[in-house]
């Protein structure tokens, strides 16, 4: 089997949920009302480039620290609780299939994910994002095989059943230790891990 992972809030701690309002001194809520509307998508998609992006990040223009905005984004990435170890337990072709803008490459510096996938199938990399079906056809084309052979994992249920919806395994990820579970009863956990 193949197995096909979400990155942001599956494997790696989601800075956008507390640390980018903290660093604003907002709420979420009001994180979410002041940003600009489509940029983020765009910038997943790699439409517009970084500067671009921080320059556009509030839909009405606002400044604000940049380079200490990009610092506190770096340095929010981490592991989810049990996610390096089950990671470094996993026995199976594995790869990234996540919508992330180009600071996948941040994630990789601080984390050197490559160690355990293959980043290929990042939305900037593909310009195609989930729940689109291209995200999770597109590794089924290029990798080979039945989509039965695959296993997809993501934190959002849209995401999970669009992988069912192209003939994937999918499962919805809690926490590190039902995801070895679910993985450990599929054959792709190590029998030592």
């Amino acid at each position: 089997m193949i197995l096909l992972l979400d990155i942001m809030g599956t494997v790696v701690h989601e800075p956008f949920i507390d640390d980018m309002p903290r660093f604003f001194g907002m709420t979420l809520e009001e994180l979410l009302a002041a940003k600009h509307p489509d940029l983020w998508v765009r910038f997943e998609l790699d439409e517009v480039d970084n500067d671009a992006f921080l320059k556009g990040f509030f839909a009405d223009g606002r400044e604000f620290d940049r380079a200490g905005f990009v610092r506190c984004v770096r340095a929010a990435y981490r592991f989810l609780p049990g996610m390096e170890a089950l990671l470094r337990d996993l026995d199976t072709e594995t790869y990234a299939l996540s919508n992330y803008p180009r600071w996948s490459e941040w994630i990789e510096d601080e984390l050197s994910l490559s160690r355990f996938l293959d980043w290929r199938f990042v939305s900037w990399k593909t310009g195609v994002r989930k729940p689109d079906p291209e995200a999770y056809l597109r590794p089924i084309r290029e990798l080979g095989g039945d989509p039965e052979r695959f296993v997809f994992v993501d934190d959002r249920e849209v995401n999970v059943q669009a992988a069912r919806d192209v003939g994937m395994r999918a499962i919805r990820f809690r926490d590190a230790e039902q995801l070895r579970r679910e993985l450990d009863a599929l054959g792709l956990v190590r029998a030592n891990g």
